[in-house]
């Protein structure tokens, strides 16, 4: 699997360009039709206010986009420093190194939108070299993807921290002698027993992770959303925005909803562009409740 990568790596972002519309993108939409009763299912839900053919412009968009993102994931593996500094460019970067300068740490948000691989470019464009970049991830259970994602993901700079190393990590960074930054993607479906936080998001009731708002208090660390945009086809804006320099500070719960807020204003620039593919709402408030009472 990984030798195709990277010979597909050697390839002109052009060309895999051609190979995501001609070839990736017919069939994810309408040979394996991937997800696609899902897709629609959220999409319908999500914008209500949308016509029909809105929202079939939209899934159209997205698995234009899905292409491109899985083509781009693989041409950033060889992609040089300096082409990566002028297809990301990263906004805003004095509030993230000022804030883990002062908090000693930071716990930077984002979510599935836009692409989000090529965030992990921002440890090569800190102007402050002393700030140090992780990565959070979730173990994939095939051990060939897993691999390969990591190597992916570690090519770009930065160390990835398996999602359950997450807080030994942060114990042994209490000590360390230098700032660090940590990317954590947390709009995944949690599931009903770490269903903790509820807020409406994109009209329907969801419930968010909240173990970034956890650790941040614990540890006292700064919190960032970063907001994702691309002006065209293989570039891309990264904002960063205060959540809050003083977590502890926040009422129980706030860190985690104003995530969602970030991320919800985040998704409707472009609601093409977030990763529409997951089962988002799979689970239900009474889930959770039915659950805990066997």
């Amino acid at each position: 699997m990984f030798f195709l990568i990277r010979t597909l790596s050697f390839l002109p972002l052009p060309i895999l360009y051609g190979l995501a519309d001609y070839f990736i993108y017919p069939i994810l939409r309408y040979i394996v039709r991937y997800r696609l009763k899902l897709v629609q299912k959220n999409i319908r839900l999500s914008f209500p206010e949308k016509t029909p053919t809105e929202h079939k412009q939209i899934i159209q968009e997205f698995y234009h986009h899905f292409a491109s993102i899985l083509v781009e994931i693989i041409y950033g593996y060889r992609a040089s420093d300096e082409e990566m500094r002028q297809r990301v460019v990263f906004e805003n970067m004095e509030l993230l190194e000022n804030l883990a300068r002062k908090k000693h740490g930071v716990i930077a948000y984002l979510g599935h939108v836009c692409n989000w691989e090529w965030i992990a470019d921002v440890g090569k464009q800190f102007s402050d070299k002393t700030i140090v970049e992780y990565n959070v991830y979730r173990r994939q259970k095939n051990a060939r993807a897993d691999r390969a994602m990591l190597e992916l993901r570690s090519k770009r700079g930065g160390e990835c921290v398996e999602k359950n190393q997450l807080l030994r990590k942060l114990v042994q960074l209490r000590h360390a002698d230098h700032p660090f930054v940590i990317g954590l993607i947390a709009d995944q479906k949690p599931s009903p027993q770490n269903a903790h936080v509820w807020t409406t998001f994109l009209n329907q009731e969801t419930a968010f992770l909240d173990g970034g708002e956890t650790l941040a208090r614990k540890f006292d660390l700064g919190v960032v959303y970063a907001r994702i945009t691309s002006p065209r086809r293989g570039y891309y804006r990264i904002h960063f925005e205060l959540i809050t320099n003083d977590p502890n500070s926040m009422p129980q719960d706030s860190i985690t909803l104003a995530y969602a807020r970030f991320l919800e204003q985040n998704i409707r620039l472009q609601p093409h562009a977030w990763l529409w593919t997951h089962n988002r709402w799979k689970w239900a408030r009474d889930t959770r409740e039915t659950q805990m009472e066997k």
